[in-house]
C-alpha cells in the first residue's frame, strides 16, 4: 500500500491505494452455479490462514421506512439454499429484517483481492436447526446470548456482567442452557450473488449470478 503522510502519523487519505491483479476471473473459470463457486472461494480464504474469521460478513438491513444499518456477523451454514447465520431476533438487525427482509452481505477478503456480494431475502430457520445450533456453543456464548438484549442502551458494564453470574449459576458448565425464545437463525435466500476480484488499474472483474424465473443466469458487471 503507498501512501503519503500529512503529518505526524497521519496518512493522507486520498492517496491510499493498492495494485490489485493477482488472478482474473473469467467466465470459464466459474463453476456452474453460484454455490459450487461459492464454496471454492469460501474454502481458499479458510486455507490461506490469510483471515482470523474468513467466515465474518457484513449484513446490511433496513427499516421499513428505508433507514439502513450494517454489522459483521459470522456465517454458520451454507448450501444451494443460501446463507445462514444466529442472531437475537430483537436486536436492531433482527427487528429490521422482521419488518423489511430484504438483505444484503459482504465477504471481504481482500488480502486474496476478492469479494463476495449477496442480495436477496431472508427467513428465520426452524427452531430444531437453531437449537441444535446453540447447544454446539461453548456454554459461556449460551450463557452470554441468554442475557443479552442485544442492541439496547444499558446502564454499564458491570450490570452486564451481573446477569451473566446469575445466570451461570442458574446453569452451570454442566447443565444445558435453554435455547431463547428470542434467539435463532436467519437464512439469506441469494437473489444475485456477485463474485469481484481485482484488476490492475481498476478494470476490475465483476461476474454476477442472478436469479430468474428459470434459474440462475451468469453476466459480467462494468467495474
Amino acid at each position: 500500500m503507498n501512501g503519503r503522510t500529512t503529518g505526524p502519523g497521519r496518512a493522507d487519505v486520498a492517496e491510499l491505494r493498492v495494485s490489485y491483479g493477482r488472478t482474473p476471473l473469467l467466465e470459464a473459470d466459474l463453476a456452474p452455479d453460484w454455490h459450487t463457486q461459492f464454496t471454492r472461494w469460501f474454502d481458499d480464504a479458510v486455507a490461506s490462514l490469510t483471515f482470523p474469521e474468513p467466515n465474518a460478513m457484513v449484513v446490511a438491513t433496513c427499516t421499513a421506512d428505508g433507514i439502513p444499518s450494517a454489522r459483521t456477523v459470522l456465517l454458520k451454514a451454507h448450501d444451494e439454499n443460501g446463507l445462514v447465520f444466529f442472531t437475537n431476533y430483537s436486536s436492531r438487525k433482527g427487528l429490521e429484517l422482521a419488518a423489511n427482509p430484504r438483505v444484503s452481505c459482504v465477504f471481504g477478503w481482500y488480502a486474496m483481492e476478492r469479494q463476495v456480494v449477496v442480495c436477496g431475502r431472508t427467513e428465520r430457520v426452524d427452531r430444531t436447526t437453531s437449537e441444535r445450533y446453540f447447544h454446539s456453543r461453548p456454554h459461556g456464548s449460551q450463557i452470554a446470548a441468554s442475557i443479552s438484549e442485544q442492541s439496547t442502551v444499558i446502564p454499564d458494564r458491570g450490570w452486564l456482567d451481573r446477569r451473566r453470574d446469575e445466570l451461570a449459576r442458574q446453569y452451570p458448565d454442566d447443565t444445558q442452557v435453554p435455547l431463547p425464545d428470542f434467539w435463532g437463525g436467519i437464512r439469506v435466500l441469494p437473489d444475485t450473488v456477485e463474485f469481484w476480484a481485482g484488476r490492475e488499474n481498476r478494470m476490475h472483474d465483476r461476474l454476477r449470478y442472478r436469479r430468474t424465473g428459470a434459474g440462475f443466469v451468469l453476466e459480467r458487471l462494468s467495474p
